[in-house]
């Protein structure tokens, strides 16, 4: 990999995304002792490109610092979306849709680097009374949906493109995924119904890192040949470097007509930062052993905040 001073342009704030998503996430691990690392490493680059080149969005109109969980929603309380973090709902702007809600600290990492939410909001993770939860929901920033069971978002992605589609809306919807959900049967009704009503209006964006909970995709529930099984649903699919911006950002523009179309992002869950590699594969959560491990990411974090 390049390292960002080799980059201009639009790349080279991606790339300043990417590495801010992985150094905040490290940072916040230390912290709270414990987060979901791996995950924010493996899809800061698919984050920072989509948010910094790829998705049309508006303006964020959400408050910088976000505000604490407003109880219950129900009559009188129906303020309950962290979407406005991702500008309005009009018809000629893009929609983002995050379906792994565990992979929510990369989502608020990425909010801050890119100047949608501030830095202190990302400190309020996974406390008491805030909405910026471990597990993110449709009151988290940067979340439109509470996701429910693994898998659920690709489905009611398809009932809003196809809302969209129907009143005539230019803009697309996004939806990013994890691999580890394309071992759910919901997944896979889901792209066999975007394939039925030809939506070519969702673009999904899939973090492929080859791990989950319990260890290697491919031991535990071998999801591969991804792409041919795509196709078989009727999908357009395209495989890229999930940590090379300039392919991240070209795929989202080569999907067939009349057909939803998969980015399949090939990813590290270590990438960044190399020590996570004699953890693998179990890196679902990271939580550090003893205070020699920490020393040792607290020296790693220093060197990152010089890059």
């Amino acid at each position: 990999m390049s390292s960002i001073g080799s980059y201009s342009g639009w790349q080279a704030e991606a790339r300043r995304v990417a590495h801010g998503i992985r150094r905040q996430v490290l940072e916040l691990t230390l912290e709270r002792n414990g987060c979901y690392l791996s995950q924010a490493l493996s899809s800061a680059d698919i984050l920072a490109t989509l948010y910094t080149k790829v998705l049309n969005l508006g303006p964020s109109e959400a408050p910088m610092l976000p505000p604490p969980f407003p109880g219950v929603p129900g009559a009188g309380n129906d303020a309950f979306t962290g979407a406005a973090y991702n500008g309005p709902k009009t018809g000629d702007l893009d929609r983002f849709l995050i379906s792994p809600a565990h992979y929510a600290v990369a989502v608020y990492a990425a909010l801050v680097e890119v100047g949608r939410m501030a830095r202190d909001g990302l400190f309020q993770f996974n406390t008491d009374g805030s909405t910026v939860e471990m597990i993110g929901a449709e009151h988290s920033p940067g979340f439109e949906l509470t996701t429910g069971s693994f898998g659920q978002a690709l489905s009611q992605a398809g009932g809003i493109a196809l809302a969209r589609w129907l009143r005539g809306e230019t803009g697309r919807v996004f939806v990013f995924m994890s691999d580890g959900e394309l071992e759910e049967g919901q997944t896979w009704e889901a792209i066999q119904a975007l394939a039925f009503y030809k939506m070519e209006n969702v673009v999904v964006y899939v973090d492929v890192n080859g791990q989950q909970v319990d260890g290697w995709t491919k031991d535990v529930m071998n999801i591969e040949p991804i792409t041919s099984r795509l196709t078989g649903f009727g999908a357009s699919v395209v495989s890229v470097n999930g940590h090379d911006v300039d392919e991240l950002a070209a795929a989202a523009n080569t999907g067939e007509p009349g057909k939803p179309h998969f980015v399949l992002a090939y990813t590290n869950t270590s990438q960044g930062i190399p020590l996570l590699d004699e953890r693998k594969p179990k890196l679902h959560f990271v939580r550090f052993k003893d205070d020699a491990e920490i020393a040792r990411y607290r020296v790693f974090l220093s060197q990152m905040e010089t890059q």
